[in-house]
């Protein structure tokens, strides 16, 4: 599905564990990311996204996570203008752990 024109799933779409072949972004600053986060997350806060995509693969789906999602909308529809195969995670980590999902 899209939201405002950005590739966006929910929980319901994603498997438990994740796909070992999705990587995950977040977006959201050190203490967000230091209160817990996605079990082998990537973590570049939104406003170092644009400078550092080299530490991205272009080629391997990206799901793109924040508290919300509003914040890894925006990551995520500057990813894909640049040819990444990113996905927003509608509800962010609030919605990942109100599901009960595992962070570390």
């Amino acid at each position: 599905m899209t939201t405002n024109g950005v590739p966006t799933t929910d929980l319901s779409q994603l498997s438990n564990p994740l796909p070992a072949d999705l990587v995950v972004l977040d977006v959201r600053e050190i203490d967000e990311w230091n209160s817990g986060h996605i079990d082998g997350a990537i973590h570049i806060p939104l406003g170092e996204v644009t400078g550092r995509t080299a530490e991205l693969d272009p080629q391997v789906q990206t799901l793109v996570v924040c508290h919300l999602g509003g914040r890894s909308a925006r990551a995520t529809a500057y990813l894909v203008q640049n040819g990444f195969d990113a996905i927003n995670l509608a509800g962010g980590m609030d919605a990942w752990l109100q599901a009960g999902r595992d962070v570390v």
